[in-house]
């Protein structure tokens, strides 16, 4: 069942950039802050066979958006440690 419903939401999703059809797969996730480096591999994710723009759903956002935030408060607190 699962299966069906996946290749019809893969039919229907286009790139927005591109307009080619995009398939679910897994990506890296990465960000350059100030203070460090974050790398995050296997993301699922909506991958443009075309142009291989990434689109992220809902889900992986939210945990990505929370992970950063801890990071965010892990560093400044190690920072104010470091400059104590």
């Amino acid at each position: 069942m699962g299966s069906r419903y996946e290749n019809k939401e893969e039919e229907k999703m286009k790139c927005h950039y591109c307009g080619g059809k995009m398939a679910k797969g897994k990506t890296t996730y990465s960000i350059n802050k100030k203070g460090y480096h974050l790398l995050v591999d296997d993301i699922p994710a909506w991958i443009c066979s075309q142009c291989k723009e990434i689109y992220f759903e809902g889900d992986a956002v939210d945990i990505i958006q929370n992970v950063i935030k801890n990071i965010d408060v892990g560093v400044a607190k190690l920072k104010e440690e470091i400059t104590a």
